[in-house]
């Protein structure tokens, strides 16, 4: 009786405990497309204030590339910490 028990209560944990896991990872791409919004939104406002001739689109396209690019190579070179020394 104590092992059916056990395992229901273990079986409720695994049921409850993955939509939260899901939020997560939502919130995470959440906040990351708002920061990339806001650094395409820099990028043309200062683009735009420097060269008057430039058109909207052009700004938001050299922008939004410069960003992809920007975050393409930091998650390139991301640094992973480890509890282990590396490896002479």
């Amino acid at each position: 009786m104590t092992r059916v028990l056990t395992m229901i209560a273990m079986g409720v944990l695994i049921l409850v405990g993955a939509p939260a896991i899901a939020v997560d990872a939502i919130g995470q791409s959440t906040v990351s497309k708002h920061q990339t919004t806001v650094q395409v939104a820099n990028c043309m406002r200062k683009r735009m204030s420097a060269d008057k001739v430039i058109s909207y689109n052009a700004a938001a396209k050299v922008c939004k590339n410069q960003v992809n690019i920007q975050s393409n190579n930091s998650a390139s070179v991301a640094v992973v910490a480890s509890d282990s020394a590396p490896k002479p």
